[in-house]
This record gives C-alpha cells, structure tokens and sequence, in this order.
C-alpha cells in the first residue's frame, strides 16, 4: 500500500491510497468466482460461465462491492501507517481501478487541533446563594392539598379557576382538523396553565352541556410544534364541572402524605430539603454552563468543519425523532432543514470546542474512566427509569450504545473536576 499526504487545510489532510495489483487482482477474482457460483446465465452451466461474460454482464456491480471492501480494509491502516489522528468517518472523494491493476482512491479526513491550553483550574465562577422560602413551601403544600382532594361535579354553575372541566374537543387549521389535536373527556384544570393560559380562560363561564368554538393564535415559539405559529380553532363541549374538596392544612393532612410525617411541621421541613436538593443540583447544571463558556472563551483554536456539520446532523435527527413520536415530520411540523442547520450552528461548534477542551485536560490530569463511574452511570440510569441494573446494563451491551454513554460519563467527571477546582464567588440569593 502507498499512501501520499497532502494538506487541505490546517485540519483537513487528503490521503491518495494506491492498493498494489497484487491485493486487488485476488479481491477480484474472489468476488467474480464467488458470483460464478451463485448466478445463472442462459446458455452457460451455474458455475461455469466465462469471466469475460461475467465482466460484460456485472462488472459495475462487482467493482462496486469490491471497492468497498478494499476501502473498508484498508483506510484505518492507512490512518495508523500516516499517524493521521482523524476525527470523524472520512469524505471518499474520488476512487478507480487503474488500468495499470492497481486501486487508488482519495479519503480527505479532519484531524484534531492542536492547542496549547491556558487557565482551566481556579476559573472564577459566580454562584449564586440557595434558599427556600415560605412561600415555595406553601405553594408545595397547595400542590399536594389538590392532589388529595376528592372530587365532586358541580351542578348549575359555570367554570371558574380551580375547577376541573371535562371536554371533549377537536383543533382545526384552516378549517382543516388536526389529527393530533383531539380529545375525549379530557380534564383542564382551569387557572393552573398548564394548557395554556388562553385555552384555558376561554372555558371560564361556561357551563355542562354547552358547546362552544374558540380560536387561539399559538406564537411561533409555542412548546408543542404541532401548533406553534398556528392560528386553531377549538370546538369543545363542556361534559362536566368539577371542584376540589380540599382538606384542612394540619398534622392530620401530614399523616395523610405519608407515614414519615407525625406532624405538619415536619411535612414542611422535608419539603424544604427536597427543594433546596432541586435547587442545587439545577445549579450545578447551570454553573457547569458558565465554566464550559469561560474555558471556550479563554481558548482561541480552529474546529474541524465536518465534526461541526456531523454534529449538527445529529441534533437535527434528534429533533426529527422526537417528532416521529408525535406522528410528525419537520415538514408538517414547520421546520426548514437549512434553518435548523443554521440554527444549530453556534450550539454545534460549542459543543465540539468544549469536547476537545475536556480530552485535552484529561490528558493533562490523567483522568480516565473506571469501572467505578460506568458502575455508578447504570445505577443512576437504574434509579431514574425504575429498572434493574441489569436490565441497563443489556441495554448497553452493543459497542454503539456503551460507547457515547462512556464518552458522556468522562466528560461528567472531567467537569466535576474543574468545578470542584473552580473559585466560587457568593452572589445575591436566588429564591
């Protein structure tokens, strides 16, 4: 094999790969002797059948497969033989069967940049004080008075807040329905938001057995993107009205919670717990953005285009599967694909700046991935989804699938690293 280098770029090298006569006549005749075997050709017996007829009648088809099998063998040596250290599957620009016997093809690949780093350990970092007010707990509390309040149809009154309404209704766009938007005896809780505040105002008044239409222009940035930027109309029937019989806030209410709770005071001090945990643990997310924005700012380096654009491909497919779970394709949805690319540029780059930044200061502290943290990983996994370690761990058994969840277990425990090394600065109290 013969390979010749040649800079593209100062992060993208072209390797012109000559495969000998030798190796490419044996790949040839395997594969033609092979096709001998398994087709048949009017006149000819199976497995008898000339060479040159097999060449007039399928040589397209057999250098094609044979091609493949040659790149596919060879490009990762030519890799280790070049010490071309690539970040991503190579682009295979050109590739023939020379007349002189050989194979050549080109593969043009992205390397990794090198860099130098500069201040990573000590990053000054404003962290904002944690508290839990009376307020949030009360709030809390209101939460769980509605959750055990029995319910009982309200009879001759129209719909307030804090009333439940049972409708059936179905969503037209331009006079069109929408299959997704349908539902039957389906519960509003008026006044809470959870429907969308101008959906659920419009039912207030409204009483059971009355049937009404409503539209509501839903903004471009709606959550759901089956009605986002849409202009809907909703006809609705009001099956039924509802109110919460909500129970005295005592020690009585506590006990009622749960077992752990002999009195109401007690009931709050676990909330309080619960929430200052929440709150934390959303910061360390929060200060985990704020370190990873300083260090790409510190840190001035070119990025290979293509890992760019494979990123941001597999955040557009990320988003075209969340939206086949909703029935939905970005078209129906309203997306534009060259929007999206555009629109995931900034995050794509960030994101593969600070990747290279976390290996390039593993390397430097030594930190690796044991079978400690990956043990840890499954357990989490274990305890948020309610399932047998071992059933995640069956999960992960292809190479596929173990590998990016390792990738993202090292990056975890890079960043604990530097956080934990990071200079807190104290800031007003966040409630």
């Amino acid at each position: 094999m013969q390979i010749n280098v040649e800079d593209v770029s100062s992060l993208t090298k072209k390797m012109i790969i000559t495969l000998p006569e030798t190796q490419v006549v044996q790949e040839l005749e395997s594969a033609y002797k092979k096709l001998n075997s398994e087709v048949s050709l009017k006149g000819f017996r199976k497995g008898k059948i000339p060479r040159q007829v097999l060449e007039k009648n399928y040589r397209p088809k057999v250098e094609y497969d044979v091609a493949e099998k040659l790149i596919q063998g060879t490009y990762f040596d030519a890799l280790e033989k070049s010490k071309i250290d690539a970040v991503v599957h190579p682009d295979i620009r050109e590739q023939k069967f020379a007349e002189n016997g050989t194979f050549v093809y080109t593969a043009e690949v992205d390397v990794r940049p090198q860099f130098e780093l500069t201040e990573y350990k000590g990053v000054e970092i404003e962290q904002a004080a944690l508290e839990v007010t009376d307020e949030e707990i009360f709030q809390e509390l209101e939460v769980l008075r509605k959750q055990m309040a029995p319910l009982q149809s309200v009879e001759g009154r129209a719909i307030e807040k804090g009333h439940l309404a049972v409708v059936d209704f179905q969503g037209y766009h331009n006079g069109n329905p929408i299959k997704q938007v349908i539902g039957e005896n389906y519960s509003v809780d008026v006044g809470s938001g959870q429907n969308g505040n101008e959906f659920e105002e419009k039912l207030l008044g409204l009483k059971k057995g009355e049937e009404t239409s409503q539209e509501i222009d839903f903004p471009a940035n709606f959550a759901n993107p089956i009605l986002a930027g849409k202009k809907v109309e909703f006809k609705l029937n009001v099956k039924d009205v509802k109110e919460r019989l909500l129970p005295a806030l005592d020690d009585e209410f506590a006990k009622e919670v749960g077992e752990d709770f002999a009195s109401l005071d007690a009931l709050k001090a676990h909330i309080r717990e619960k929430k200052l945990q929440a709150k934390k643990d959303a910061q360390r997310g929060d200060l985990t953005d704020k370190l990873m924005r300083v260090l790409i700012e510190n840190h001035d380096f070119e990025i290979p285009p293509r890992l760019v654009a494979y990123e941001i491909e597999a955040m557009i497919k990320e988003l075209e599967s969340n939206l086949e779970r909703q029935g939905m394709t970005l078209e129906a949805a309203g997306f534009n694909r060259d929007a999206l690319v555009e629109q995931y540029k900034l995050a794509a780059q960030s994101r593969v700046k600070g990747d290279f930044l976390l290996k390039k200061i593993a390397e430097k502290e030594g930190l690796k991935l044991e079978n400690e943290d990956i043990e840890k990983g499954f357990k989490r996994i274990s305890e948020q989804y309610n399932m047998p370690v071992s059933e995640v761990k069956k999960y992960f058994s292809s190479r596929d699938d173990l590998l990016p969840f390792m990738a993202e277990l090292l990056n975890e425990k890079i960043l604990s690293f530097l956080l934990d090394a990071a200079k807190m600065k104290i800031v007003a109290a966040v409630a």
